[in-house]
């Protein structure tokens, strides 16, 4: 019997033949930065992916270590002059694993979990997010902490990235309109995320009020579910289909000039949802018209311009490119013009700034080593800039980036991009 086909686009011998062995992604590689290894650099990685889906070599124990370490930042497409779409390539082959090769009963059953239930229900969402509130706020983990039981289930690094669980959800929020201040200049609809809505909901408010402060009524559908990326990175492509076509029913019912999110990996994965169908299912073609649709919030405001009056903020601040926002999406320069339209606000370049801070989705918590490794390399740039604010696009680049102010003291605060401008904004307006 032959195995049950991955659905959507499927890779094609051009899109492998595409990489040409140049070298040129090599320093732009994580992985490669720090081992040196061929097979843990993005050609290495192709060349495995080619004798395991055209040549039909079985799926080792080897080939599953290599892809799994991969970040999947897509710092190599910025780099490849040949186009290849590396990110399109590993994701297959991660669903070709998920399909072939069997995890230990405790990976799938967690994975399974995760990808195909936790995600796919916003209730569920609120229960595990209600549960780590009281672990967090009732002293156990305190108690934990010090005892060292975390150490000794090996699970202290992991349960250090925790986020804080917000005491209020933002989920509240879905179905809500709030209006444009002012003039209307646009309608648009906000994509508010999965875990964001337990963990970063003073993010997401503070989206809303700068949209709706430069003349923008935002709409916020209740429908709306987790954009699906965590899946697909994983390879879980069922579970992400079944949440983008959720999406894709819920957004496009919504006449609205754009749709907004201020996620860099979930917008990566918005703008291509028409990976996950193929050419002839109808989701494929509605993939294409949501995605002409879908902005990230820097990119959509830079675009828009800004008309809500900023207070002078005159602190010294340096950007962290999100991977899935400079590489995914090619975005570059429209977190930067906002910033420096706060007046008096001083902008430093980071140093390597395009190199994955090691947060990618949840490769922190499945790769926890590699994952600190990155970030004590980020770290010291950041340091190198004497910025007192690190601002970056991304909620997990957020999360990653705090624990490193943590764990190496530098005692700077790390705010999104939209987070200053609100508070630009609110200091302006209390000015008057």
């Amino acid at each position: 019997m032959s195995p049950t086909p991955i659905p959507g686009l499927i890779p094609i011998y051009e899109d492998y033949a595409r990489c040409v062995h140049c070298g040129l992604c090599l320093n732009a590689c994580p992985t490669y930065r720090l081992w040196n290894l061929e097979a843990d650099s993005p050609r290495g990685r192709i060349q495995q992916m080619i004798h395991v889906e055209l040549n039909q070599q079985p799926i080792t124990d080897s080939f599953v270590d290599h892809i799994d370490k991969c970040l999947d930042c897509r710092a190599c497409e910025t780099a490849c002059p040949s186009g290849v779409e590396y990110g399109k390539l590993v994701e297959h082959a991660r669903a070709r694993i998920e399909r072939d090769y069997l995890r230990s009963w405790l990976a799938s059953v967690a994975r399974n979990f995760v990808f195909r239930h936790l995600l796919l229900d916003p209730h569920r969402i609120i229960d595990v997010a209600r549960v780590l509130r009281f672990y967090q706020r009732s002293g156990l983990q305190g108690i934990a902490r010090s005892i060292g039981v975390l150490k000794l289930l090996g699970v202290a690094e992991r349960e250090g990235l925790l986020p804080r669980i917000d005491d209020c959800f933002f989920f509240r929020c879905l179905g809500w309109t709030f209006p444009a201040v002012g003039p209307r200049r646009a309608r648009v609809a906000f994509f508010a995320g999965c875990v964001a809505n337990v963990t970063f909901s003073q993010l997401n408010e503070a989206t809303v009020r700068v949209l709706a402060a430069n003349g923008c009524e935002v709409v916020i559908p209740k429908d709306q579910l987790c954009c699906g990326a965590l899946a697909a990175h994983a390879g879980v492509r069922d579970g992400a289909r079944d949440l983008a076509r959720k999406n894709l029913s819920t957004f496009l019912r919504k006449d609205v000039d754009a749709i907004i999110t201020n996620a860099a990996g979930c917008g990566s994965m918005l703008k291509e949802y028409d990976h996950l169908f193929s050419t002839d299912e109808a989701e494929h073609a509605q993939a294409r018209q949501f995605a002409a649709k879908t902005r990230d919030v820097t990119e959509f405001l830079a675009a828009l311009g800004l008309t809500a009056k900023l207070k002078s903020l005159p602190i010294r601040v340096t950007y962290q490119d999100s991977c899935h926002l400079l590489h995914g999406q090619q975005i570059r320069e429209a977190p930067r013009t906002l910033l420096r339209a706060i007046p008096n606000l001083e902008f430093v370049e980071l140093p390597f700034s395009e190199i994955c801070c090691g947060s990618a989705g949840v490769y922190n918590v499945t790769q926890t080593e590699t994952s600190l490794e990155l970030l004590a390399e980020k770290m010291r740039h950041v340091q190198s800039t004497r910025a007192q604010t690190i601002v970056t696009a991304n909620p997990g680049c957020l999360l990653q980036l705090r624990v490193g102010v943590e764990i190496h003291h530098t005692h700077q605060e790390v705010l999104h991009v939209v987070e200053l401008l609100d508070r630009a904004i609110a200091g302006a307006r209390d000015q008057k």
